[in-house]
């Protein structure tokens, strides 16, 4: 019989068996090395420092107040927003789950048992009566089982990274969100200066339509001018029908957004807007940390990483404790009597011999599945790296670009101007006057999305970094 020395003595040796053979299974995470040298942004206007527009709220971005307005509005009716919230939530109730998931199950509670045999049974032949037997009992039942290279650990950091996991995916939805409200509200302002130029424009094609039907009454031109003047306009009317189409369903898109239906949308001029002049990108290796779904992706990389030490640890033994105690008796008043009381304690070690090949199939899977994820999360840093770098080169080149198109826009207006004069008196023909104003209108509306799309890149720039959702 076993003394409490003995009982000492084969706890503290499995205690030191466990905590040996743990620490020999279960590996740490550590952040891929390769990773970081993945992160370069190819720029030669920017320098990069300790700061980072993507650390400031999106306020401090998108100074238009009624953008502003919006933005707030999606963020807190957006359907994504809240379907990601309720993943968070989900995630939070596992997390919660396998933080008790080490701690014993305890029952306890009354019981009651009433038994007869058969008469024509075996035991029952023996007695010419019927015996009745009741038996009461109140029982408290406690059980505890672990394994000895501690997969305790490992599952409850993954379910900790999984946890994070749906916490970056919220956020990597805000910053979406951010950006696109704001983009959508800057392209409704550059259609609507499109419109400025379209309608204009047909307006100045009416009036030489008219003039044209005028001068060839008088010889100067030919039935093909006119003709030509009454397709400009028809052009300019179906361009303006075309950007009343576009202008609308964008609309309704913002709305969506907000989680309304699909209405107009109030919003400021295009000319109106300020974009920060200074704004830096910070060190490349801040994505890891700015960027939501780069984290999502390193949070699945560490989950994949615990559940593989899960399944590597299934190949070790794991201890089992029972224990019961508590008062059964035959007789109802003396259920609470000394001598009722009764009590059990028992333990094992099992260790698995012919599932081997099922927990090899497992472990295999898991390492597969951590190698898919740490690949994933090297093709989201490349995929980051290159979206940074592609809006700071498309931001950088936007105001030499325009500058250059309002260059081209003033010689159109010039070649236009002097075309229409020379046609008065029959110096050239039609097709020039037709070709200057095509070339001028095509000028005007290549400047607006030139303004549009520097708008765009910051906004590019600034979800690229990972701002929008502090």
């Amino acid at each position: 019989m076993l003394n409490i020395n003995n009982i000492t003595k084969i706890g503290f040796t499995l205690v030191v068996a466990w905590v040996a053979v743990s620490c020999n299974v279960q590996k740490k995470y550590q952040r891929p090395e390769e990773v970081s040298q993945d992160i370069v942004y190819r720029t030669d206007e920017l320098s990069t420092d300790s700061i980072s527009i993507a650390t400031k709220s999106w306020r401090e971005i998108f100074t238009d107040t009624t953008l502003q307005g919006y933005i707030e509005k999606a963020l807190e009716n957006n359907m994504d927003i809240r379907i990601a919230e309720q993943s968070i939530v989900s995630a939070e109730a596992y997390l919660k789950q396998y933080r008790q998931a080490i701690l014993p199950s305890l029952t306890i509670g009354p019981n009651y048992a009433w038994q007869t045999p058969s008469l024509t049974s075996y035991s029952g032949r023996f007695s010419p009566n019927r015996i009745e037997v009741k038996q009461y009992d109140i029982m408290a039942n406690l059980s505890w089982s672990f394994n000895l290279a501690n997969s305790y650990s490992s599952t409850k950091r993954a379910q900790q990274a999984a946890y994070l996991s749906s916490v970056a995916s919220h956020q990597s939805v805000k910053t979406a969100l951010v950006s696109s409200v704001a983009t959508s509200y800057y392209q409704l302002m550059a259609y609507d200066e499109q419109k400025r130029i379209l309608e204009q424009t047909l307006d100045t094609r009416k009036r030489n339509l008219e003039t044209n039907k005028a001068l060839k009454q008088s010889g100067v031109v030919t039935e093909v001018a006119v003709r030509q003047s009454e397709a400009l306009v028809a052009n300019a009317e179906a361009q303006l029908l075309t950007l009343k189409n576009q202008t609308e369903v964008l609309e309704h898109a913002l709305s969506i957004l907000m989680a309304e239906s699909p209405k107009a949308i109030e919003r400021n001029k295009l000319s109106e807007q300020k974009l920060p002049k200074d704004f830096s990108t910070g060190y490349p290796a801040q994505l890891l940390s700015n960027r939501p779904d780069v984290m999502v992706a390193e949070f699945n990389l560490i989950q994949a990483f615990e559940l593989t030490n899960v399944a590597k640890a299934a190949f070790y033994p794991r201890l089992t404790i029972s224990a019961s105690a508590g008062l059964q008796t035959m007789h109802l008043d003396k259920l609470f009597n000394a001598s009722s009381i009764l009590g059990s304690i028992t333990a094992g070690l099992l260790q698995p011999v012919l599932q081997k090949r099922e927990l090899k199939t497992q472990y295999e899977v898991r390492l597969a599945n951590q190698q898919t994820a740490y690949l994933n999360f090297r093709k989201k840093m490349l995929v980051a790296s290159r979206e940074v770098s592609d809006a700071l080169s498309t931001y950088s080149i936007q105001a030499d670009f325009i500058n250059h198109k309002n260059k081209e826009l003033q010689a159109y207006i010039k070649a236009e101007e002097y075309s229409e004069e020379l046609l008065k008196y029959g110096m050239v023909n039609y097709l020039e006057v037709l070709t200057a104003n095509v070339s001028r209108l095509n000028a005007e509306l290549n400047i607006v999305n030139a303004e549009y799309n520097q708008m765009k890149a910051l906004v590019d720039l600034y979800q690229a970094l990972g701002g929008g959702w502090k």
